[in-house]
């Protein structure tokens, strides 16, 4: 078969199978959670809600995957809350579709692995363009822009970052916990 044509059938095939791609699933819908759980017809994008596991971000999505690979944790201004006591809960407000997001989300979950602390819990909520998720659980939290941490203990909220820190990460932490 003649070269030409049978990289028009490769090209025509390609095409086809990116077209039930972007018909299938990309919708957002009721009980759609998960890894792909809606996406853009423009971009073909992964767009991530609900409860999202770290591991997954960094190993799933090459913009999380790629600066959670080049980040390296400015250890020293963690060290203070390394042996941190009192229990702590963070909210990771995300969207898989946002920049900013995959620039600090990846650098958070390095700084998290880093501290390796049982009394800090991380719960990452993936949102949509529309900044909700199927399950209402962004809801809960009062936010406009993402990421946005939200580090509470005992059941109220002592702190936030808002889109990106004012330092660093690291340093808005420790100022937080401090």
């Amino acid at each position: 078969m003649n070269q030409n044509i049978k990289a028009l059938l490769a090209t025509t095939a390609l095409f086809f199978s990116s077209q039930t791609l972007a018909s299938s699933g990309c919708a957002f819908e009721d009980e759609q959670d998960g890894f792909i759980a809606t996406c853009s017809e423009e971009k073909q994008e992964v767009i991530l809600t609900g409860l999202v596991e770290a591991q997954t971000l960094v190993t799933e999505l090459d913009d999380f995957a790629e600066g959670y690979k080049e980040y390296q944790v400015n250890t020293a201004a963690i060290t203070p809350f390394k042996s941190l006591k009192e229990p702590t809960e963070i909210i990771v407000i995300i969207g898989t579709w946002c920049p900013d997001c995959h620039r600090e989300t990846p650098r958070f979950i390095r700084i998290m692995e880093e501290l390796n602390n049982p009394n800090i819990k991380v719960t990452y909520i993936g949102i949509d363009r529309t900044k909700t998720d199927s399950k209402g659980l962004a809801a809960q939290y009062e936010f406009s822009r993402i990421p946005t941490f939200i580090v509470m203990q005992k059941d109220e909220e002592i702190g936030r970052i808002v889109e990106r820190p004012e330092v660093s990460l690291e340093i808005d932490l420790a100022k937080i916990l401090n």
